[in-house]
């Protein structure tokens, strides 16, 4: 692993690295999880693993604070379990059980959680982004300083949806940021073969609204840009767009082979660009922590993923009746 410097400097406590460390590592953990629970036939339908854009969310979730929210596409497990969900309820939700967020009912692709604030979540390509202005449009309406973290990625920032989004964030001075995860691919078409723009986030200087590319395989670099958005979008400036340049290891999804890329491609990145493994380069130059330090961490986090696997298992299917639950809203009429 090539050793490489923050582009950033932040002020950062030894602390927070080994949190950061942590949680990035239980994504990446818990996916490859998932991954041999989908190969066992364990868990059914689509399932888009996070591996190799740890960095983006973490670093996120490092410059938000209580009350904040988020929403996402379908490539949602890591930031599920960046804002705090339980990892026993978000794979029990793959699996399909009870215990899951949605009840067994949504799967890898649609779950929520109210108490954490994570709105999806979305399985239509650039679906999550107007929703991800109504949130904050709510948030400006009650007047608090709470941001909107709405996530998308290089093929949906090709959705006519995100530009009338972009018009009227804009116009309504929501407090939203948009994050753009430009992880090089798309489904499977290179992002230079699918849009003539040099860069996804100046898209943004037609409405009016700032932005820039962030380095999303360096979480202390995510923090920092995450940092001047939050600030912006508070102070009632408006959005922000965030273009944050990442990289998939795995497929599109679990069903794609991933043949419009080499494998030293893919290889060149593991070594050279890991997130993880840049924490972990920092961790130990610094004398943060020492090897056996992060591999108790590393056999602690096995040892969660461990559990919420056995949970999903042991959790029962959903009972029938279930299907007419979660349908309708209760509503009380109002007084003439």
């Amino acid at each position: 692993m090539a050793t490489r410097k923050s582009a950033s400097k932040p002020n950062v406590s030894a602390e927070e690295l080994l949190g950061y460390y942590r949680d990035m590592l239980l994504i990446r953990r818990f996916e490859e999880k998932a991954g041999q629970l989908y190969g066992m036939g364990l868990i059914g339908g689509f399932c888009h693993l996070y591996i190799g854009q740890e960095a983006v969310v973490v670093g996120l979730e490092a410059a938000a604070k209580e009350g904040d929210k988020r929403v996402t596409s379908y490539r949602d497990h890591g930031h599920m379990l960046a804002c705090g969900m339980d990892p026993k309820g978000v794979m029990a939700e793959l699996t399909g059980r009870e215990g899951g967020y949605s009840k067994g009912k949504g799967g890898s692709m649609h779950m929520f959680s109210k108490e954490k604030h994570f709105y999806g979540g979305h399985g239509i390509v650039g679906a999550q982004v107007p929703l991800g202005a109504g949130l904050a449009f709510s948030d400006k309406y009650k007047g608090n300083d709470n941001v909107t973290f709405t996530y998308f990625g290089d093929g949906a920032a090709n959705q006519g949806q995100v530009y009338e989004t972009y018009n009227m964030a804009m116009l309504w001075d929501l407090p939203v940021i948009f994050v753009i995860e430009n992880n090089k691919y798309a489904m499977g078409t290179s992002v230079q073969r699918a849009t003539k723009s040099p860069s996804l986030w100046e898209r943004g200087a037609a409405y009016g609204i700032k932005g820039e590319e962030v380095d999303g395989m360096d979480v202390l670099a995510v923090k920092a840009a995450g940092e001047k958005a939050v600030a912006h979008c508070r102070a009632g400036k408006g959005p922000y767009i965030l273009e944050v340049m990442t990289y998939r290891y795995r497929g599109h999804s679990m069903s794609d082979p991933a043949k419009y890329r080499t494998r030293d491609e893919v290889q060149k990145m593991r070594a050279e660009r890991d997130a993880i493994e840049h924490v972990r380069d920092l961790l130990l130059s610094g004398k943060h922590a020492s090897e056996d330090d992060l591999k108790a961490i590393d056999k602690d986090i096995k040892s969660v993923v461990n559990e919420a696997a056995q949970f999903s298992q042991d959790s029962p299917e959903p009972a029938l009746e279930e299907l007419w639950t979660d349908i309708y809203a209760d509503s009380v009429p109002q007084q003439a």
